[in-house]
């Protein structure tokens, strides 16, 4: 029941648009899902989203945070004859983007590709950069453009909707990355209802992550927690093209325990604390899981871990194929597998231990 009430779930907030900065159509709809289940919600005025929920005694104030945001582009001028030039939000791919199904402030729209008959040899094995790309709306000047209510600054977001492939468990569309997990934090709220944890507990759903961790960066110092748990996806390597790292979907949450490489200021080094802590109750719990070591990719803990005099904190991450993507692919065991250790790692808390540097 849990696949399927997760995926039905997922298909409807990864299909709202929600380019960074302009989280507000997703925001408005989480507030709604979680707020039955929790004691407050509020929203700041960058696009963040706090949840609290005091459980029956008291202990630390955890924070699990999930951002909203998905890559995208931003409308950066309007051609006289209505096509549309944007900027890339995030990691967006110009090769990713030609020929795409695009939505541009809630108006349908294409990114234009020149036909195979007038492409030189050369451009027909190279993608335009991003400069050189356009949306084609539907529209035949400027001044229909701004009729339609579309103008600069205006975001624009794949249109991609969640399908499943014949193996019911993989599923395949946009913002797999990272609405899927801020489905776990909602679900974790919903079964706690009995509040039968020690402490506090803090969901967050961030704004901006694609282009800084800038929400992180926010929340965090708002929340001020002892612990900090960040929930999100990965990367993997089981597909031909990469090599040399194993980390697969359908094999268990991925512990990250180095993210960005050892020379980026934006990187993160898991606390051992906190991968012995995921580590030993993931076996307890009898649950699959993966370690990971990347020079490439990161995520809201490596804000996290940075703010004041810096937060205990780890990251739980789901692998997911063709990242990036209107394409991305990931496999439902591994959500269920992660909201098990979540809901285990809460229920738990006074059982944590000493979570001392030196011990």
């Amino acid at each position: 029941m849990f696949k399927e009430n997760f995926y039905n779930d997922l298909k409807e907030l990864a299909a709202i648009p929600g380019a960074p900065g302009h989280e507000y159509h997703v925001v408005k709809r989480l507030v709604e899902l979680i707020k039955p289940h929790a004691d407050k919600v509020e929203v700041d005025h960058m696009g963040n989203l706090y949840a609290y929920l005091e459980g029956n005694q008291p202990g630390p104030t955890v924070m699990i945070g999930a951002h909203s945001d998905e890559i995208g582009a931003l409308v950066s001028t309007i051609e006289k004859d209505g096509f549309l030039r944007i900027e890339g939000l995030g990691g967006v791919s110009e090769a990713l983007l030609i020929g795409r199904k695009v939505e541009v402030n809630g108006h349908f729209g294409v990114v234009g590709v020149k036909a195979g008959h007038h492409q030189a040899p050369d451009e027909k094995r190279t993608a335009p950069p991003m400069n050189q790309l356009y949306v084609d709306v539907g529209a035949k000047s400027f001044d229909d453009v701004i009729e339609m209510g579309i103008n600069i600054g205006d975001p624009v977001t794949y249109i991609s909707g969640i399908d499943r492939f014949t193996n019911p468990d993989l599923i395949c569309g946009k913002a797999i990355d990272n609405r899927s997990c801020c489905l776990l934090l909602i679900e974790l709220f919903k079964n706690l209802q009995e509040r039968n944890f020690s402490g506090k507990l803090v969901g967050v759903v961030t704004a901006q992550e694609e282009v800084g961790l800038r929400g992180a960066k926010v929340s965090t110092y708002k929340v001020n927690p002892d612990y900090a748990i960040v929930i999100d996806t990965i990367a993997c390597g089981d597909t031909p093209d990469v090599d040399s790292y194993p980390v697969e979907i359908g094999k268990g949450p991925v512990f990250p325990l180095l993210a960005a490489g050892q020379k980026s200021a934006n990187g993160n080094i898991m606390a051992h604390q906190m991968k012995d802590l995921f580590v030993r109750f993931s076996k307890e719990e009898n649950l699959p899981y993966q370690l990971s070591v990347t020079a490439n990719g990161s995520s809201d803990v490596s804000a996290v871990h940075l703010v004041k005099e810096g937060v205990l904190s780890g990251a739980i991450v789901i692998a997911r194929r063709y990242s990036h993507s209107p394409v991305e692919v990931a496999d439902l065991n591994d959500f269920e597998t992660a909201y098990k250790l979540l809901e285990a790692l809460v229920k738990n808390i006074d059982k944590w231990g000493n979570m001392d540097f030196v011990k």
